[in-house]
């Protein structure tokens, strides 16, 4: 449509129609420059107080401003700091919050207004030390899950996954030993390669480390180099030193002597056993007090990783010293033989030693009896391996029990049918006209080596009558 064509148009239009878009067109420009005029306003700079210069940023500033307030921005997204003060412990942060829900998987701890923290209840597998409903208790803070608005955490000293992203110093994880060397044990953890030195493993030394190969054990991260060659170092000595320390404590309150505990033995000397009868406490088992026998060797009686019952017969907290006893919790079979072995009673037993001056038979569980060389046979016997032989069953007699002193005297001669002219003792047992002991033996033959001494004095002859002396001797004139 052409200029002339709409002016026609309009000129032919209804009159107030058109002083009505004409107001209306007035408003809308009216409206609009006022909405100019303030924001006009708002971006114009204010002026500087009187007296005042305005400060002026260079561009160096500028860049590290903004470089300060992206950091910021990148540390708010995926961190969530916990109100209240900040407590680091061997590298990771400890809070205290209030228990608000235990449930049958996680226990949930709320730290402030809207920050809530959770940890699986699997780590108090003991139910008497699963926390309660109000209770507070201290955990680990691992992460925060923005996803979920959750702090993941832990209990301080529990076995946790190993992750190597989220692998620290100071995390207690389960290794695997892989092996060993001169230096300690070689592990692996979150699929990589760890260390743990030889004076980390144990509270003592350790002679042999192939004990511990192919093991699970837990330890605590002491080092992680994540820069380097991947390095782990873990230790164990601190857990143990702490688990000791608490027992100790304990067993101050509870332990008295005379009381009966159970033990595992963990190492042997000559002197005795240590029995480990508290995580990390030993008590020593002396060599004296390991049976009412003796004992020659302390492999005879116990060996290392066995379960045994000891009895505390003595305390010293100050020295760190426990005294065991393993004898004192068995009845003395001597005692127990002098109510129920007779003299004159005739039993069998087996040869168990031999000596010069006799041979020993057990005749009971741990009652041994001494058969002296003189009552081995009616005849003289000049070596006790002529009559008996180790590990022999002989038949005895029972001449003497006496459980104080705890000996017993036996005679297998007894047991056999006395030769012509044996006579009878004072108590009816048949005796021979003489009986010679070792001791006289000895004497006599004493006597008679000097007898022959005697006999040979100084000459040709056997008597001196018929050879010639020096006295005999004639010099020349």
């Amino acid at each position: 449509m052409t200029d002339h064509t709409q002016s026609d148009a309009a000129n032919s239009a209804d009159p107030n129609a058109i002083a009505a878009q004409h107001d209306a067109a007035k408003d809308a420009a009216k409206e609009q420059a006022e909405k100019a005029e303030e924001s006009k306003a708002k971006e114009a700079p204010k002026p500087a107080p009187a007296g005042t210069q305005p400060v002026k940023i260079d561009a160096q500033t500028s860049a590290e401003i903004d470089a300060a307030m992206a950091q910021l921005d990148n540390e708010a997204a995926p961190k969530k700091k916990v109100r209240g003060p900040r407590v680091v412990q061997g590298g990771r942060e400890h809070r205290k919050g209030r228990v608000v829900s235990v449930g049958p998987a996680d226990v949930f701890i709320e730290f402030g207004p809207k920050e809530l923290g959770v940890a699986p209840r699997t780590q108090w597998p003991d139910e008497a030390d699963l926390p309660k409903v109000d209770e507070v208790i201290e955990v680990v803070v691992d992460r925060y899950n923005a996803n979920e608005s959750l702090y993941v955490c832990s209990r301080p000293g529990s076995v946790q996954k190993a992750d190597w992203e989220l692998l620290s110093a100071g995390q207690v994880v389960e290794a695997t030993v892989t092996g060993s060397n001169k230096g300690g044990l070689e592990l692996e953890v979150a699929n990589h390669r760890a260390f743990m030195p030889a004076s980390q493993i144990d509270l003592g030394r350790i002679e042999d480390l192939t004990v511990y190969h192919g093991k699970k054990i837990e330890c605590e991260v002491q080092k992680v180099d994540r820069a380097g060659k991947g390095n782990i170092v873990l230790t164990r000595r601190k857990m143990l030193e702490k688990a000791r320390d608490e027992a100790r404590d304990k067993l101050k309150g509870t332990l008295s002597e005379g009381d009966t505990v159970e033990g595992e033995v963990k190492r042997i000397a000559e002197f005795g056993a240590f029995v480990e009868i508290a995580p990390g406490v030993d008590g020593l088992i002396h060599i004296s007090d390991l049976a009412h026998d003796r004992v020659r060797n302390v492999k005879d009686v116990v060996d290392v990783g066995k379960k045994v019952k000891v009895k505390v017969v003595k305390t010293d907290w100050d020295k760190n010293r426990i005294g065991l006893s393993l004898k004192a919790t068995t009845e003395d079979p001597y005692a127990a033989a002098g109510q129920t072995l007779t003299a004159g009673e005739t039993v069998t037993g087996k040869v168990t030693n031999i000596a010069d001056f006799g041979c020993f038979v057990e005749i009971a569980p741990g009652v041994e009896g001494l058969v002296h060389i003189s009552e081995l046979d009616w005849k003289r016997v000049d070596r006790v391996e002529s009559v008996v032989k180790k590990d022999e069953v002989v038949s005895v007699k029972i001449l003497e029990v006496d459980p104080q002193s705890r000996r017993v005297s036996l005679s297998i001669k007894q047991t056999k049918e006395a030769p012509a002219g044996a006579q009878r003792g004072p108590k009816g047992d048949e005796l021979p006209d003489y009986v010679e002991t070792a001791a006289m033996r000895k004497l006599k033959d004493k006597a008679k080596s000097r007898e022959k001494r005697k006999g040979l004095k100084s000459g040709l002859g056997k008597d001196g009558s018929m050879g010639m002396g020096l006295g005999d001797l004639q010099l020349p004139g």
